[in-house]
Protein backbone atom coordinates (compact mmCIF):
# COMPACT_ATOMS: atom_id res chain seq x y z
CA UNK A 1 0.00 0.00 0.00
CA UNK A 2 1.49 3.33 -1.08
CA UNK A 3 0.57 6.35 1.03
CA UNK A 4 2.11 9.81 0.68
CA UNK A 5 3.31 11.94 3.58
CA UNK A 6 0.35 14.30 3.08
CA UNK A 7 -2.15 11.43 3.17
CA UNK A 8 -0.54 10.13 6.36
CA UNK A 9 -0.70 13.56 7.98
CA UNK A 10 -4.35 14.11 7.03
CA UNK A 11 -5.24 10.65 8.28
CA UNK A 12 -3.51 11.21 11.61
CA UNK A 13 -5.45 14.43 12.15
CA UNK A 14 -8.43 12.16 12.88
CA UNK A 15 -6.64 10.91 16.00
CA UNK A 16 -8.23 13.33 18.53
CA UNK A 17 -11.72 11.92 17.88
CA UNK A 18 -10.40 8.35 17.80
CA UNK A 19 -8.35 8.84 20.97
CA UNK A 20 -11.41 10.34 22.67
CA UNK A 21 -13.56 7.28 21.99
CA UNK A 22 -10.74 4.89 22.95
CA UNK A 23 -10.02 6.92 26.07
CA UNK A 24 -13.65 7.10 27.21
CA UNK A 25 -13.92 3.32 26.86
CA UNK A 26 -10.82 2.84 29.01
CA UNK A 27 -8.71 1.33 26.23
CA UNK A 28 -5.74 3.69 26.75
CA UNK A 29 -5.23 2.32 30.24
CA UNK A 30 -4.98 -1.18 28.84
CA UNK A 31 -2.54 0.00 26.17
CA UNK A 32 -0.30 1.28 28.96
CA UNK A 33 0.28 -2.36 29.93
CA UNK A 34 1.69 -3.41 26.52
CA UNK A 35 5.35 -4.06 27.33
CA UNK A 36 6.46 -3.76 23.70
CA UNK A 37 5.64 -0.03 23.74
CA UNK A 38 8.35 2.40 24.89
CA UNK A 39 8.09 3.49 28.54
CA UNK A 40 7.32 7.11 27.62
CA UNK A 41 4.43 6.00 25.41
CA UNK A 42 3.03 3.74 28.13
CA UNK A 43 3.21 6.61 30.65
CA UNK A 44 1.46 8.92 28.15
CA UNK A 45 -1.36 6.39 27.67
CA UNK A 46 -1.70 5.95 31.43
CA UNK A 47 -1.87 9.73 31.96
CA UNK A 48 -4.43 10.26 29.22
CA UNK A 49 -6.46 7.36 30.59
CA UNK A 50 -6.80 9.07 33.97
CA UNK A 51 -7.95 12.27 32.26
CA UNK A 52 -10.60 11.00 29.87
CA UNK A 53 -11.76 7.55 31.06
CA UNK A 54 -15.49 7.35 31.64
CA UNK A 55 -16.55 6.32 35.13
CA UNK A 56 -18.69 3.59 33.62
CA UNK A 57 -15.89 2.25 31.38
CA UNK A 58 -15.59 -1.53 31.29
CA UNK A 59 -12.71 -3.13 33.15
CA UNK A 60 -12.50 -5.91 30.54
CA UNK A 61 -9.98 -4.68 27.93
CA UNK A 62 -11.47 -6.59 24.98
CA UNK A 63 -15.04 -5.48 25.70
CA UNK A 64 -13.89 -1.87 26.15
CA UNK A 65 -12.05 -1.86 22.83
CA UNK A 66 -14.97 -3.56 21.06
CA UNK A 67 -17.36 -0.85 22.29
CA UNK A 68 -15.04 1.92 21.09
CA UNK A 69 -14.57 0.32 17.67
CA UNK A 70 -18.32 -0.02 17.17
CA UNK A 71 -18.71 3.72 17.85
CA UNK A 72 -15.95 4.56 15.33
CA UNK A 73 -17.70 2.81 12.45
CA UNK A 74 -17.46 -0.01 9.88
CA UNK A 75 -13.76 0.20 9.06
CA UNK A 76 -12.84 0.03 12.74
CA UNK A 77 -15.15 -2.94 13.33
CA UNK A 78 -13.34 -4.80 10.55
CA UNK A 79 -10.02 -3.65 11.98
CA UNK A 80 -10.99 -5.04 15.38
CA UNK A 81 -11.82 -8.40 13.85
CA UNK A 82 -8.46 -8.40 12.06
CA UNK A 83 -6.70 -7.33 15.28
CA UNK A 84 -8.10 -10.44 16.96
CA UNK A 85 -5.47 -12.42 15.02
CA UNK A 86 -2.64 -10.54 16.78
CA UNK A 87 -2.60 -12.11 20.23
CA UNK A 88 1.14 -11.49 20.16
CA UNK A 89 0.37 -7.76 20.21
CA UNK A 90 -2.77 -7.37 22.33
CA UNK A 91 -2.73 -10.55 24.43
CA UNK A 92 -4.88 -13.71 24.20
CA UNK A 93 -7.75 -12.44 26.37
CA UNK A 94 -8.33 -9.27 24.34
CA UNK A 95 -7.83 -11.22 21.09
CA UNK A 96 -10.56 -13.64 22.13
CA UNK A 97 -12.94 -10.78 22.99
CA UNK A 98 -12.35 -9.11 19.62
CA UNK A 99 -12.87 -12.40 17.76
CA UNK A 100 -16.43 -12.28 19.13
CA UNK A 101 -16.94 -8.67 17.99
CA UNK A 102 -20.41 -8.56 16.49
CA UNK A 103 -20.44 -6.99 13.03
CA UNK A 104 -24.00 -5.67 13.14
CA UNK A 105 -25.31 -2.25 12.16
CA UNK A 106 -28.78 -0.87 11.37
CA UNK A 107 -29.92 -1.70 7.85
CA UNK A 108 -30.05 1.03 5.21
CA UNK A 109 -33.53 1.76 3.76
CA UNK A 110 -35.22 -0.61 1.31
CA UNK A 111 -35.61 2.26 -1.17
CA UNK A 112 -31.81 2.53 -1.42
CA UNK A 113 -31.52 -1.25 -1.74
CA UNK A 114 -33.97 -1.29 -4.66
CA UNK A 115 -32.21 1.64 -6.40
CA UNK A 116 -28.87 -0.14 -6.00
CA UNK A 117 -30.24 -3.34 -7.58
CA UNK A 118 -31.68 -1.44 -10.52
CA UNK A 119 -28.50 0.59 -11.10
CA UNK A 120 -26.33 -2.55 -10.92
CA UNK A 121 -28.40 -4.71 -13.27
CA UNK A 122 -30.30 -2.22 -15.42
CA UNK A 123 -33.46 -4.17 -14.60
CA UNK A 124 -36.46 -3.37 -12.43
CA UNK A 125 -36.58 -5.33 -9.17
CA UNK A 126 -39.96 -6.83 -10.16
CA UNK A 127 -38.45 -7.99 -13.46
CA UNK A 128 -35.41 -9.62 -11.82
CA UNK A 129 -37.13 -11.18 -8.80
CA UNK A 130 -40.51 -12.82 -8.47
CA UNK A 131 -40.37 -11.83 -4.81
CA UNK A 132 -38.07 -9.45 -2.92
CA UNK A 133 -38.32 -8.84 0.84
CA UNK A 134 -37.72 -5.18 1.70
CA UNK A 135 -36.73 -5.97 5.29
CA UNK A 136 -33.08 -7.07 5.50
CA UNK A 137 -32.47 -10.40 7.25
CA UNK A 138 -28.95 -9.33 8.27
CA UNK A 139 -27.03 -6.03 8.24
CA UNK A 140 -23.28 -5.72 8.84
CA UNK A 141 -20.65 -3.01 8.42
CA UNK A 142 -19.92 -3.79 4.76
CA UNK A 143 -23.22 -5.08 3.39
CA UNK A 144 -26.72 -6.27 4.17
CA UNK A 145 -28.73 -9.30 2.99
CA UNK A 146 -32.30 -9.63 1.69
CA UNK A 147 -34.34 -12.75 0.96
CA UNK A 148 -35.71 -13.05 -2.58
CA UNK A 149 -36.96 -15.46 -5.24
CA UNK A 150 -35.65 -15.50 -8.80
CA UNK A 151 -38.03 -15.44 -11.74
CA UNK A 152 -37.66 -19.23 -12.03
CA UNK A 153 -38.73 -19.72 -8.38
CA UNK A 154 -35.34 -20.47 -6.82
CA UNK A 155 -34.86 -18.88 -3.38
CA UNK A 156 -31.79 -16.68 -3.03
CA UNK A 157 -30.01 -14.33 -0.66
CA UNK A 158 -29.23 -10.91 -2.16
CA UNK A 159 -26.18 -9.27 -0.60
CA UNK A 160 -25.80 -5.52 -1.22
CA UNK A 161 -22.85 -3.27 -0.36
CA UNK A 162 -23.58 -0.24 1.81
CA UNK A 163 -23.68 3.05 -0.15
CA UNK A 164 -20.39 4.96 0.25
CA UNK A 165 -18.62 2.10 2.00
CA UNK A 166 -15.69 1.97 -0.45
CA UNK A 167 -14.72 5.60 0.23
CA UNK A 168 -15.05 5.14 3.98
CA UNK A 169 -12.92 1.99 4.04
CA UNK A 170 -10.22 3.69 1.95
CA UNK A 171 -10.04 6.52 4.47
CA UNK A 172 -9.78 4.09 7.40
CA UNK A 173 -7.12 1.84 5.86
CA UNK A 174 -4.97 4.92 5.11
CA UNK A 175 -5.15 5.81 8.80
CA UNK A 176 -4.23 2.27 9.90
CA UNK A 177 -1.24 2.28 7.56
CA UNK A 178 -0.06 5.64 8.91
CA UNK A 179 -0.35 4.42 12.50
CA UNK A 180 1.53 1.19 11.73
CA UNK A 181 4.39 3.14 10.11
CA UNK A 182 4.49 5.54 13.03
CA UNK A 183 4.48 2.81 15.69
CA UNK A 184 7.27 0.89 13.99
CA UNK A 185 9.32 4.09 13.93
CA UNK A 186 8.58 5.16 17.50
CA UNK A 187 8.95 1.63 18.95
CA UNK A 188 11.66 -0.20 16.94
CA UNK A 189 11.22 -3.44 18.92
CA UNK A 190 7.73 -3.71 17.41
CA UNK A 191 9.15 -4.13 13.91
CA UNK A 192 9.32 -7.91 14.34
CA UNK A 193 5.51 -7.84 14.64
CA UNK A 194 5.35 -6.64 11.01
CA UNK A 195 2.51 -4.20 11.61
CA UNK A 196 2.78 -2.62 8.15
CA UNK A 197 2.59 -6.05 6.52
CA UNK A 198 -0.47 -6.84 8.64
CA UNK A 199 -2.18 -3.61 7.50
CA UNK A 200 -1.34 -4.50 3.89
CA UNK A 201 -3.01 -7.88 4.42
CA UNK A 202 -6.03 -6.19 6.02
CA UNK A 203 -6.26 -3.80 3.04
CA UNK A 204 -6.18 -6.68 0.56
CA UNK A 205 -8.93 -8.52 2.46
CA UNK A 206 -11.03 -5.35 2.66
CA UNK A 207 -10.67 -4.75 -1.09
CA UNK A 208 -11.87 -8.31 -1.73
CA UNK A 209 -14.89 -7.82 0.54
CA UNK A 210 -15.75 -4.64 -1.37
CA UNK A 211 -15.99 -6.48 -4.70
CA UNK A 212 -18.71 -9.11 -4.41
CA UNK A 213 -17.62 -10.71 -7.69
CA UNK A 214 -14.52 -11.88 -5.80
CA UNK A 215 -16.70 -13.40 -3.09
CA UNK A 216 -18.65 -15.21 -5.81
CA UNK A 217 -15.38 -16.52 -7.25
CA UNK A 218 -14.25 -17.66 -3.78
CA UNK A 219 -17.51 -19.55 -3.27
CA UNK A 220 -17.06 -21.21 -6.66
CA UNK A 221 -13.49 -22.27 -5.90
CA UNK A 222 -14.43 -23.65 -2.49
CA UNK A 223 -17.33 -25.55 -4.06
CA UNK A 224 -14.98 -27.08 -6.64
CA UNK A 225 -12.48 -28.06 -3.93
CA UNK A 226 -15.13 -29.68 -1.72
CA UNK A 227 -17.19 -31.27 -4.52
CA UNK A 228 -16.02 -34.81 -3.70
CA UNK A 229 -16.27 -34.42 0.09
CA UNK A 230 -19.20 -35.94 1.95
CA UNK A 231 -21.02 -33.94 4.59
CA UNK A 232 -20.50 -30.41 3.25
CA UNK A 233 -22.36 -28.29 0.70
CA UNK A 234 -21.24 -24.90 -0.62
CA UNK A 235 -24.17 -22.77 -1.90
CA UNK A 236 -24.35 -22.06 -5.62
CA UNK A 237 -24.02 -18.51 -6.97
CA UNK A 238 -26.18 -16.84 -9.61
CA UNK A 239 -23.28 -15.44 -11.64
CA UNK A 240 -25.58 -13.95 -14.28
CA UNK A 241 -26.95 -11.34 -11.87
CA UNK A 242 -23.96 -10.90 -9.53
CA UNK A 243 -22.03 -7.61 -9.81
CA UNK A 244 -19.28 -5.84 -7.85
CA UNK A 245 -21.91 -4.42 -5.46
CA UNK A 246 -24.50 -7.22 -5.50
CA UNK A 247 -24.17 -10.95 -4.83
CA UNK A 248 -27.02 -13.35 -5.58
CA UNK A 249 -26.45 -16.70 -3.88
CA UNK A 250 -28.47 -19.77 -2.87
CA UNK A 251 -30.73 -19.27 0.16
CA UNK A 252 -29.70 -21.57 3.01
CA UNK A 253 -32.11 -23.24 5.42
CA UNK A 254 -30.71 -24.90 8.52
CA UNK A 255 -29.80 -24.69 12.19
CA UNK A 256 -26.86 -22.63 13.39
CA UNK A 257 -24.00 -24.95 14.33
CA UNK A 258 -23.78 -23.57 17.88
CA UNK A 259 -27.48 -24.19 18.68
CA UNK A 260 -26.87 -27.57 20.29
CA UNK A 261 -30.36 -27.82 21.81
CA UNK A 262 -32.07 -27.31 18.43
CA UNK A 263 -29.66 -29.73 16.74
CA UNK A 264 -30.35 -32.39 19.37
CA UNK A 265 -34.13 -31.87 19.16
CA UNK A 266 -33.88 -32.27 15.37
CA UNK A 267 -32.19 -35.67 15.85
CA UNK A 268 -28.69 -34.69 14.64
CA UNK A 269 -25.62 -36.68 15.75
CA UNK A 270 -23.41 -34.09 17.50
CA UNK A 271 -20.32 -36.31 17.41
CA UNK A 272 -20.73 -36.86 13.65
CA UNK A 273 -21.11 -33.11 13.06
CA UNK A 274 -17.96 -32.44 15.10
CA UNK A 275 -15.97 -34.98 13.11
CA UNK A 276 -17.28 -33.68 9.76
CA UNK A 277 -16.43 -30.08 10.73
CA UNK A 278 -12.90 -31.05 11.79
CA UNK A 279 -12.33 -33.04 8.58
CA UNK A 280 -13.67 -30.22 6.40
CA UNK A 281 -11.48 -27.62 8.11
CA UNK A 282 -8.40 -29.85 7.84
CA UNK A 283 -9.01 -30.50 4.13
CA UNK A 284 -9.43 -26.81 3.40
CA UNK A 285 -6.22 -25.82 5.20
CA UNK A 286 -3.86 -28.67 4.37
CA UNK A 287 -5.17 -30.41 1.27
CA UNK A 288 -6.35 -27.34 -0.65
CA UNK A 289 -4.51 -24.40 0.96
CA UNK A 290 -7.73 -22.37 0.58
CA UNK A 291 -9.96 -22.02 3.61
CA UNK A 292 -12.98 -20.13 4.92
CA UNK A 293 -11.47 -17.59 7.32
CA UNK A 294 -14.62 -16.19 8.93
CA UNK A 295 -16.04 -19.29 10.60
CA UNK A 296 -18.08 -17.76 13.41
CA UNK A 297 -21.30 -19.66 14.33
CA UNK A 298 -23.50 -17.39 12.24
CA UNK A 299 -21.68 -18.51 9.09
CA UNK A 300 -22.14 -22.29 9.50
CA UNK A 301 -25.51 -24.03 9.26
CA UNK A 302 -26.53 -27.67 9.57
CA UNK A 303 -29.04 -28.78 6.93
CA UNK A 304 -31.90 -31.22 7.65
CA UNK A 305 -29.76 -34.17 6.48
CA UNK A 306 -26.82 -33.20 8.73
CA UNK A 307 -24.78 -31.56 5.97
CA UNK A 308 -22.56 -28.58 6.90
CA UNK A 309 -23.39 -25.48 4.87
CA UNK A 310 -20.96 -22.53 5.16
CA UNK A 311 -21.98 -19.05 4.03
CA UNK A 312 -20.29 -15.63 3.58
CA UNK A 313 -17.12 -16.12 1.54
CA UNK A 314 -15.78 -12.56 1.72
CA UNK A 315 -12.74 -13.53 3.83
CA UNK A 316 -10.75 -16.52 2.60
CA UNK A 317 -7.26 -17.66 3.62
CA UNK A 318 -4.48 -18.91 1.34
CA UNK A 319 -1.44 -21.03 2.21
CA UNK A 320 1.12 -22.19 -0.32
CA UNK A 321 2.47 -25.74 -0.32
CA UNK A 322 5.61 -24.89 1.69
CA UNK A 323 3.53 -23.28 4.47
CA UNK A 324 1.12 -26.22 4.56
CA UNK A 325 3.98 -28.71 4.73
CA UNK A 326 5.58 -26.76 7.59
CA UNK A 327 2.28 -26.68 9.52
CA UNK A 328 1.63 -30.39 8.92
CA UNK A 329 5.11 -31.32 10.13
CA UNK A 330 4.68 -29.03 13.12
CA UNK A 331 1.28 -30.57 13.96
CA UNK A 332 2.66 -34.11 13.61
CA UNK A 333 5.63 -33.31 15.84
CA UNK A 334 3.32 -31.78 18.45
CA UNK A 335 1.01 -34.81 18.37
CA UNK A 336 4.05 -37.07 18.81
CA UNK A 337 5.35 -34.75 21.57
CA UNK A 338 8.62 -34.48 19.68
CA UNK A 339 9.52 -30.99 20.87
CA UNK A 340 13.09 -31.15 19.58
CA UNK A 341 11.65 -31.45 16.07
CA UNK A 342 9.29 -28.55 16.82
CA UNK A 343 12.29 -26.39 17.69
CA UNK A 344 14.25 -27.50 14.63
CA UNK A 345 11.30 -26.77 12.31
CA UNK A 346 11.13 -23.20 13.63
CA UNK A 347 14.88 -22.78 13.17
CA UNK A 348 14.83 -24.22 9.62
CA UNK A 349 12.01 -21.82 8.71
CA UNK A 350 14.17 -18.88 9.81
CA UNK A 351 11.80 -17.89 12.63
CA UNK A 352 14.38 -18.06 15.43
CA UNK A 353 17.36 -15.82 16.00
CA UNK A 354 20.80 -17.32 15.51
CA UNK A 355 21.62 -16.97 19.21
CA UNK A 356 18.53 -18.90 20.37
CA UNK A 357 19.22 -22.23 22.06
CA UNK A 358 17.11 -24.95 20.41
CA UNK A 359 17.29 -27.02 23.59
CA UNK A 360 15.85 -24.19 25.71
CA UNK A 361 13.18 -23.44 23.11
CA UNK A 362 12.15 -27.13 22.94
CA UNK A 363 11.97 -27.28 26.73
CA UNK A 364 9.78 -24.15 26.84
CA UNK A 365 7.40 -25.57 24.22
CA UNK A 366 7.16 -28.80 26.23
CA UNK A 367 6.23 -26.80 29.34
CA UNK A 368 3.33 -25.21 27.44
CA UNK A 369 2.12 -28.18 25.41
CA UNK A 370 2.47 -31.22 27.68
CA UNK A 371 -0.21 -30.19 30.20
CA UNK A 372 -2.91 -29.94 27.49
CA UNK A 373 -2.07 -32.77 25.09
CA UNK A 374 -4.75 -35.46 25.06
CA UNK A 375 -7.31 -33.49 27.07
CA UNK A 376 -10.88 -32.96 25.86
CA UNK A 377 -11.63 -29.60 24.26
CA UNK A 378 -13.76 -28.59 27.23
CA UNK A 379 -10.71 -28.75 29.50
CA UNK A 380 -8.37 -26.86 27.16
CA UNK A 381 -8.46 -23.21 26.12
CA UNK A 382 -6.74 -22.66 22.80
CA UNK A 383 -6.66 -18.96 23.66
CA UNK A 384 -4.66 -19.68 26.82
CA UNK A 385 -2.27 -21.99 24.97
CA UNK A 386 -1.78 -19.42 22.21
CA UNK A 387 -1.14 -16.76 24.80
CA UNK A 388 1.61 -18.86 26.37
CA UNK A 389 3.09 -19.58 22.95
CA UNK A 390 3.13 -15.87 22.11
CA UNK A 391 4.92 -15.20 25.37
CA UNK A 392 7.53 -17.63 24.07
CA UNK A 393 7.61 -15.70 20.79
CA UNK A 394 8.56 -12.55 22.69
CA UNK A 395 11.12 -14.35 24.84
CA UNK A 396 12.80 -16.06 21.90
CA UNK A 397 12.28 -13.20 19.38
CA UNK A 398 10.28 -15.38 16.99
CA UNK A 399 9.56 -13.50 13.77
CA UNK A 400 5.81 -13.14 13.13
CA UNK A 401 4.61 -14.78 9.89
CA UNK A 402 1.74 -12.66 8.45
CA UNK A 403 0.48 -15.50 6.24
CA UNK A 404 -0.63 -17.39 9.36
CA UNK A 405 -2.67 -14.54 10.87
CA UNK A 406 -5.94 -15.53 9.22
CA UNK A 407 -5.38 -19.17 10.12
CA UNK A 408 -4.87 -18.22 13.76
CA UNK A 409 -8.10 -16.20 13.74
CA UNK A 410 -9.95 -19.12 12.15
CA UNK A 411 -8.56 -21.53 14.76
CA UNK A 412 -9.80 -19.27 17.56
CA UNK A 413 -13.28 -19.12 15.99
CA UNK A 414 -13.31 -22.88 15.36
CA UNK A 415 -12.39 -23.49 19.00
CA UNK A 416 -15.34 -21.43 20.18
CA UNK A 417 -17.74 -23.28 17.87
CA UNK A 418 -16.35 -26.71 18.78
CA UNK A 419 -16.43 -25.95 22.51
CA UNK A 420 -20.15 -25.09 22.32
CA UNK A 421 -20.92 -27.99 20.01
CA UNK A 422 -19.04 -30.79 21.77
CA UNK A 423 -16.86 -29.90 24.79
CA UNK A 424 -15.95 -33.58 25.27
CA UNK A 425 -14.33 -33.92 21.83
CA UNK A 426 -10.63 -34.80 21.75
CA UNK A 427 -9.41 -32.63 18.90
CA UNK A 428 -5.97 -34.21 19.07
CA UNK A 429 -7.42 -37.65 18.31
CA UNK A 430 -9.43 -36.19 15.43
CA UNK A 431 -6.38 -34.43 13.99
CA UNK A 432 -3.87 -37.31 14.24
CA UNK A 433 -5.24 -39.60 11.45
CA UNK A 434 -5.92 -36.62 9.17
CA UNK A 435 -2.38 -35.30 9.61
CA UNK A 436 -0.88 -38.77 9.17
CA UNK A 437 -2.82 -39.48 5.96
CA UNK A 438 -1.94 -36.12 4.43
CA UNK A 439 1.74 -36.41 5.33
CA UNK A 440 1.88 -39.93 3.87
CA UNK A 441 0.34 -38.70 0.64
CA UNK A 442 2.77 -35.79 0.35
CA UNK A 443 5.73 -38.06 1.13
CA UNK A 444 4.89 -40.31 -1.82
CA UNK A 445 7.63 -40.24 -4.47
CA UNK A 446 5.20 -39.42 -7.29
CA UNK A 447 3.78 -36.47 -5.37
CA UNK A 448 7.27 -35.14 -4.57
CA UNK A 449 8.20 -35.32 -8.27
CA UNK A 450 4.99 -33.49 -9.21
CA UNK A 451 5.70 -30.77 -6.64
CA UNK A 452 9.29 -30.39 -7.84
CA UNK A 453 8.18 -30.06 -11.46
CA UNK A 454 5.48 -27.51 -10.54
CA UNK A 455 8.02 -25.37 -8.66
CA UNK A 456 10.59 -25.71 -11.47
CA UNK A 457 8.04 -24.61 -14.09
CA UNK A 458 6.95 -21.68 -11.91
CA UNK A 459 10.56 -20.57 -11.46
CA UNK A 460 11.24 -20.93 -15.19
CA UNK A 461 8.24 -18.74 -16.04
CA UNK A 462 9.42 -16.04 -13.60
CA UNK A 463 13.08 -16.12 -14.59
CA UNK A 464 12.87 -13.60 -17.47
CA UNK A 465 11.11 -11.06 -15.21
CA UNK A 466 13.64 -11.61 -12.42
CA UNK A 467 16.56 -11.03 -14.83
CA UNK A 468 14.87 -7.94 -16.30
CA UNK A 469 14.25 -6.54 -12.82
CA UNK A 470 17.88 -7.08 -11.83
CA UNK A 471 19.12 -5.40 -15.00
CA UNK A 472 16.83 -2.39 -14.53
CA UNK A 473 17.91 -2.06 -10.89
CA UNK A 474 21.55 -1.74 -12.00
CA UNK A 475 20.63 1.37 -14.02
CA UNK A 476 18.44 3.04 -11.40
CA UNK A 477 19.56 5.80 -9.08
CA UNK A 478 19.07 4.70 -5.47
CA UNK A 479 16.32 6.63 -3.71
CA UNK A 480 17.29 9.35 -1.30
CA UNK A 481 17.26 8.10 2.30
CA UNK A 482 15.57 11.29 3.45
CA UNK A 483 12.26 10.44 1.74
CA UNK A 484 10.95 8.07 4.42
CA UNK A 485 12.23 10.35 7.17
CA UNK A 486 10.32 13.27 5.65
CA UNK A 487 7.10 11.28 5.59
CA UNK A 488 7.57 10.19 9.19
CA UNK A 489 8.44 13.73 10.29
CA UNK A 490 5.16 15.04 8.84
CA UNK A 491 3.29 12.14 10.43
CA UNK A 492 4.92 12.82 13.82
CA UNK A 493 3.91 16.50 13.58
CA UNK A 494 0.33 15.44 12.88
CA UNK A 495 0.43 13.08 15.87
CA UNK A 496 1.59 15.94 18.10
CA UNK A 497 -1.29 18.10 16.90
CA UNK A 498 -3.69 15.20 17.54
CA UNK A 499 -2.45 14.67 21.11
CA UNK A 500 -2.83 18.40 21.80
CA UNK A 501 -6.34 18.16 20.39
CA UNK A 502 -7.31 15.78 23.20
CA UNK A 503 -6.56 18.42 25.81
CA UNK A 504 -8.31 21.14 23.80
Amino acid sequence: MRVSALQMALALLRLPLIAWHLGRAGTLGHMARITLLPNWMRRLCAGLDRLVRSRGARRDAGAALAEALIRLGPGFIKFGQALSTRADLIGPSMAHSLSLLQDRLPAFPASKARRLIESETGMAVAELFRKFDDEAVAAASIAQVHHAELADGRRVAVKLLRPGIRRQMQSDTTLFYALARLLEWLAPNMQRLKLVAAVDQFTQISEMELDLRLEAAAAGKLADNMAGDAGIHVPWVDLEHTTSSMLVIEWVEGISIDDVEALTDAGHDIAAITEAAARSFFNQVFRDGFFHADMHPGNIFIAADGTLVPIDFGIMGHLDFADRLFLARLLTAMLDRDYDTVARLHADAGMLGEDVSLTQFAQSVRAVADPVMGKPLGEVSLGTVLGQIFQLSTRFSISVQPQYNLLQKTMMMAEGVARQLNPNADMWSLARPLAGDWMSEQAHVTRRIETFLEEALTLASRLPRIIAALESRDHETPPAPESNNAALAVALLALGIAVLGIFI
